[in-house]
């Protein structure tokens, strides 16, 4: 039903659900809706009411507004795919074409020896690289690479891969990982290369990779948090936890 009428259901839940429809099937992600005013003429509602169904929507992250621009639906987010595998062989799968922008790439020394067992005095290749998403910036990564494992890693092509330049040039294959996941909020500098307002929500993964026990890669990305999220599945493991243990758990 695309009419608003007069009944036990206030009319602002009413038109929450047209727009909610609109947006979810109608229009493409980025796409503006119409103004409060062509909505409250079309509708029969008052402005007020335009404004509570919008901001809802809002809320839910359907909808986002852009101050002097108008409203839109929201750009379609990117699920983070828990298992271990690189940013340019996840878009592919998802029919998105990644591109990378290598910022800058030189031996450093780390400020965290331990993670790559690396001695005092001993330095590592840090990689910083802008990755995107169909042309669109979605990531801002900055790495550590281990100089035993990943000799002149600063001499190869950085735009594609690291994982398959690890695979192929080096023979390395990437069995482990431990990652952490919190949240921050973006600096300038972190804003800027992003294309995102400075305060914006991002999502940082931590990853630290290895290979038959040997620390390779220690990364860092922020993420644009308009873009991506994060989806888990949780099974109850626990020995002894719940109703159903004894029958080695439930989802």
């Amino acid at each position: 039903m695309n009419e608003i009428v007069d009944g036990p259901k206030p009319k602002h839940a009413q038109l929450r659900e047209i727009l909610r429809r609109l947006a979810e099937q109608e229009l493409a992600p980025g796409s503006p809706i119409p103004s409060e005013r062509d909505l409250a003429e079309r509708y029969g509602v008052s402005r007020i009411t335009v404004r509570a169904a919008v901001g809802q929507l809002v809320a839910d992250g359907l909808l986002t507004r852009a101050k002097g621009r108008g409203t839109f639906t929201a750009k379609r987010r990117y699920d983070l795919q828990l298992f271990l595998a690189s940013f340019t062989s996840d878009m592919k799968a998802r029919g998105v074409e990644p591109s990378t922008e290598v910022i800058s790439c030189a031996q450093a020394a780390p400020g965290s020896k331990a993670s790559l067992g690396l001695e005092a005095d001993e330095y590592a290749y840090r990689v910083v690289r802008l990755r995107k998403a169909d042309g669109a910036p979605l990531a801002l990564e900055a790495g550590w690479y281990s100089p035993h494992m990943l000799p002149e890693l600063d001499r190869c092509d950085l735009t594609g891969s690291i994982y398959e330049i690890i695979a192929t040039r080096y023979g390395i294959q990437l069995d482990h990982a431990r990652q952490t996941v919190w949240a921050e909020t973006a600096d300038a500098e972190t804003a800027k290369a992003l294309d995102v307002r400075k305060g914006s929500p991002l999502l940082v993964f931590r990853r630290v990779a290895s290979s038959d026990g040997r620390p390779c890669e220690d990364v860092t990305s922020w993420y644009r948090g308009d873009l991506y999220q994060v989806t888990m599945q949780l099974d109850r493991t626990v020995p002894g936890s719940g109703p159903n243990s004894a029958k080695g758990g439930t989802k």
